[in-house]
């Protein structure tokens, strides 16, 4: 597994799929990171969480954070990010 992730709304689907892959329930998942419920709730769902939190559920999950330098997005991480379409109408061009 070697996802990359940004921003927290692209890390809680990738520890969703983690999770469902696993088996455990949001609420199974918790008693061994030793958080409650709902912090598996937010994670999942790209919401603010404490660090601490996050490397616990990580923990759980059999998971570790690797920091690398970002660098600049690649067009497609931007395309995808905003859902910029060729057609898209709605496009505010910058000169």
């Amino acid at each position: 597994m070697t996802d990359r992730s940004r921003l927290p709304d692209e890390l809680g689907p990738v520890l969703r799929a983690r999770r469902q892959a696993l088996g455990p329930s949001k609420k199974e998942l918790a008693q061994p990171a030793g958080k409650v419920p709902e912090v598996i709730y937010r994670i999942e769902g790209g919401e603010d969480v404490t660090l601490s939190s996050l490397m616990a559920v990580l923990g759980a999950l059999g998971l570790v954070m690797w920091l690398e330098k970002a660098g600049l997005p690649r067009m497609q991480e931007v395309a995808a990010r905003f859902r910029l379409d060729e057609d898209d109408e709605t496009r505010t061009t910058f000169a």
